[in-house]
């Protein structure tokens, strides 16, 4: 909020610049406005000599069929939408944060904190404060989060101190709802010195992720959000820099860092709240991503997991405001709250892949028969490993050079060989390239880089296990003779002086590698 005051007049506004409420104090002009720390009461010097002092009230807060409603300062009443159920919640003192999420309503006052269930609004959970003032609640699943000028802490639905989380800098009196994030594992924090960066913490023990080191954009961080949903090795950071632009991040990251842009000129964000979907405004245009994750394992079909609204439907300057279960609420740039729906098939298909039902997943598709649908278990499938699920959902959206890819993958005999070969399938070559070369599968990891092009790589590797040198010569000959090129690598020149190339003895060597990889232990036999 800012107020903006004259004569025998008080207007507070939002930061978008639409006006919230106009007052007519008969005070004079108002010459000077301060807030309080915690940003529920302003006080202002009047022309005739008085002392002006004013609350908010009216703040609100939703969740599903609950309306949350700060009356006045130390009252709030709750509505129940659907039965028309009404409470009225008295405090001991002013109310200055309040956040209803996950069944939970968690309200602050400058000395306590009180923590209603939904089911029950008679006896809350109370605890006491240091004599802070509290800037940030942040509710999660399991847990919330209070900030205030002491630092971070993160408590339990019982009122138990869960952790604190802590870094040098960290100024909790300064966070706000955009540049911290809470997931039931995860907490992200964007630096408050330097904007680039954002820190990671373990919720439950306050740990810092990793080597504790934050991870650092090219440019300054304006907003950033965890998903949800699924476990800790699945959690994605989704964040807005100073250009507008969306990248996605695995929080936990193993091998190189990937980090990906997904889209440009976003101006808000926001994940549902019970599975890992995300909605986007882009050119005042809603979008709601089913299956963001695919991005890593096939790019491709990211433009046919997206939900794309028309432009001008929702107005300008739209920013989100939740995404709980199937609606999405919005607020425009008149301040007007509008929300609209998606579909709930991917939800339901989320939960039936968490649960590694794959059965009922294809079955769902089956039924809806919707191309977006079968990407996103496309996706879901490659990135689970499971290839017969992802042979029937790339046969469904057309993409029949991969399904021939996959149905290769499917012939190949060892566990090891068909996993690298997937993670080949999802672009992730280095990853391929380690479970060929730890299981043994060198010549596998030398025809790998072959079929991709990557010459230098798959000699190094023939060389260094002094195997199949001439297998590598003899396709580097092939390929030049197919464009019509002369060796100029000095690497292959000179070991083409050295090795004899014969195509009957290649033929034999690899015949002898596939025999050998039929043989080892759990391989699957040919025609399986």
């Amino acid at each position: 909020f800012f107020a903006v005051g004259s004569y025998n007049t008080l207007r507070l506004c939002d930061k978008a610049g639409w006006s919230h409420t106009l007052e007519k104090p008969t005070c004079g002009s108002l010459f000077n406005i301060a807030w309080s720390s915690d940003g529920t009461q302003l006080a202002g010097a009047c022309g005739n000599a008085n002392l002006l002092v004013a609350q908010v009230v009216e703040r609100s807060v939703e969740w599903k069929n609950l309306e949350c409603v700060v009356s006045d300062q130390k009252h709030v009443k709750v509505r129940d939408v659907i039965t028309d159920a009404r409470e009225n919640l008295d405090f001991r003192d002013r109310v200055v944060k309040l956040a209803l999420s996950y069944d939970h309503l968690v309200v602050t006052t400058p000395s306590q904190c009180y923590i209603f269930s939904t089911k029950n609004w008679n006896t809350p959970m109370i605890f006491d404060f240091k004599g802070s003032s509290v800037s940030l609640v942040m509710l999660a699943e399991k847990h919330f989060l209070v900030a205030d000028e002491t630092g971070v802490q993160i408590y339990s639905y019982e009122g138990r101190v869960i952790s604190t989380p802590r870094y040098s800098n960290l100024r909790g009196d300064l966070l706000n709802k955009n540049v911290v994030s809470l997931c039931n594992d995860t907490l992200a924090i964007r630096d408050r010195t330097d904007e680039c960066a954002i820190y990671f913490f373990e919720a439950l023990t306050g740990k810092p992720l990793g080597d504790g080191k934050p991870f650092r954009h090219n440019v300054d961080i304006l907003h950033i959000s965890l998903n949800q949903d699924g476990a800790s090795s699945e959690r994605q950071l989704a964040f807005i820099d100073k250009n507008k632009d969306l990248f996605l991040r695995p929080v936990r990251q193993f091998g190189s860092e990937k980090v990906v842009k997904i889209a440009g000129n976003v101006s808000s964000l926001c994940w549902n709240n019970s599975c890992n979907i995300l909605a986007t405004v882009s050119d005042h245009k809603l979008f709601v991503w089913y299956n963001p994750g695919v991005v890593y394992v096939d790019s491709d079909l990211m433009k046919m997991t997206i939900l794309e609204t028309e432009q001008g439907e929702f107005g300008r300057d739209i920013q989100l405001l939740n995404f709980v279960g199937t609606y999405c609420t919005m607020r425009r740039g008149d301040g007007a709250l509008c929300s609209t729906s998606v579909s709930p098939y991917p939800a339901f298909l989320h939960k039936f892949v968490n649960k590694n039902s794959w059965n009922e997943a294809i079955r769902l598709c089956r039924f809806v028969k919707d191309k977006t649908l079968w990407a996103c278990l496309a996706g879901f499938a490659a990135l689970h490993k499971d290839l017969n699920t992802a042979e029937i959902a790339y046969a469904a959206i057309d993409e029949i050079e991969k399904v021939h890819f996959i149905q290769a993958i499917k012939e190949i005999p060892s566990a090891e060989g068909r996993n690298a070969a997937v993670l080949l399938f999802c672009g992730q070559v280095k990853d391929a390239e380690s479970i060929l070369l730890q299981s043994g599968l060198i010549y596998r990891a030398i025809q790998m880089h072959i079929d991709q092009f990557n010459w230098e790589r798959a000699l190094e590797l023939a060389v260094k296990h002094k195997t199949h040198v001439d297998t590598v010569l003899a396709y580097r000959q092939k390929y030049l003779q197919r464009c019509n090129k002369k060796e100029n690598n000095k690497k292959f020149i000179q070991f083409a002086q050295g090795v004899t190339v014969d195509w009957e003895k290649i033929k034999l060597k690899i015949e002898m590698e596939i025999e050998k990889e039929s043989e080892r232990p759990g391989a699957k036999v040919s025609g399986q």
